[in-house]
């Protein structure tokens, strides 16, 4: 169930379990400097704002829309229990992390594939003839030659796989786990992927987990964003490689599905509030997904993004 709100928390003893974290502090007209914990600057550079729950590190940039979380990462238990009780939010068990995670590696199969013999590589500066289609067809749908290097996109001309653009994912270690073909022929069938398993977490070689991350439906989606996961279709279920990782690393998310999506992306933020995950979520409406826009407008909606607590959840629901 979604946690409820409780009693607020009075300033005073927010700021005395903050003091017992971070040390000594002193207020700036209504905010509160701290020392920050990640960057460990010899000022006190974390900005703390109680009245509108928010904190940010003006060296590191260290920055978020719930204090609480900084309770989460850096606080003991004790100071976790503190917060719960007087708040009335229920915390994860101390041993939660070890008890869902203790067996991860062992779960966890690390699968590689490798591209299709055809591959042909777009990133090279001697291009054959036969690459001109698939550029046009990239270029037509936004797409730079700084996002074809940055994620090495490919075509195969003849094959299973002929006719397609070839879009690589790359694991931890940089070996690849998994592709998109996409037609730029107009195939009937717009996409042929591997027959091999989608719980992966795609590009985790570049992913900065302490950013915000983005999710999107489709690897074309990833083109109009930074720091984005694709979830290759709109579902995400709690016992996937990515659910649990965004769990693990406390990672705050922007959603950004399609609009006919919006029952599947409502079941995904409940899922995540029961986790405490920070979560926006991005308008995508007047278009039919993310890739339809430019970068640049991508962006102006991502900062206008509506952050999703257990009562605005409740309140989006309604509406619907």
């Amino acid at each position: 169930m979604i946690p409820l709100k409780g009693s607020l928390l009075s300033k005073e003893k927010k700021l005395e379990i903050l003091n017992n974290i971070f040390g000594r502090y002193y207020k700036s007209g209504q905010e509160y400097l701290f020392s920050c914990p990640k960057c460990q600057h010899h000022k006190p550079k974390l900005s703390v704002n109680i009245e509108k729950n928010k904190f940010k590190c003006w060296i590191c940039d260290l920055k978020g829309n719930s204090i609480k979380r900084l309770v989460r990462h850096y606080g003991s238990f004790l100071d976790k229990e503190a917060w719960n009780i007087l708040s009335g939010v229920v915390f994860l068990p101390e041993d939660f992390e070890e008890s869902i995670f203790s067996d991860l590696e062992e779960k966890i199969e690390e699968i590689t594939i490798d591209l299709p013999e055809e591959f042909i590589s777009l990133a090279n500066n001697n291009l054959p003839l036969s690459s001109i289609d698939a550029r046009k067809y990239l270029f037509s749908r936004g797409i730079t030659k700084a996002d074809i290097l940055r994620h090495k996109i490919g075509y195969c001309k003849d094959g299973h796989y002929g006719g397609r653009i070839i879009v690589p994912s790359f694991n931890n270690n940089g070996d690849t786990n998994y592709f998109i073909a996409r037609t730029y022929k107009n195939d009937f069938r717009p996409y042929i992927n591997p027959n091999i398993s989608k719980d992966l977490i795609w590009n985790e070689l570049y992913i900065d987990w302490e950013n915000d991350l983005t999710l999107v439906e489709g690897v074309f989606d990833l083109f109009k964003t930074d720091n984005a996961v694709p979830l290759l279709g709109s579902s995400l279920m709690e016992d996937s490689k990515l659910f649990q990782e965004i769990i693990r690393r406390d990672t705050s998310v922007y959603l950004a599905l399609d609009p006919d999506a919006e029952t599947k992306a409502y079941r995904l933020i409940k899922n995540l509030l029961l986790y405490d995950i920070e979560i926006h979520k991005i308008n995508v409406s007047g278009y039919d997904d993310v890739g339809e826009m430019t970068y640049d407008e991508f962006m102006i909606r991502k900062n206008k993004a509506t952050l999703i607590n257990s009562e605005t959840y409740i309140e989006n629901i309604w509406r619907k």
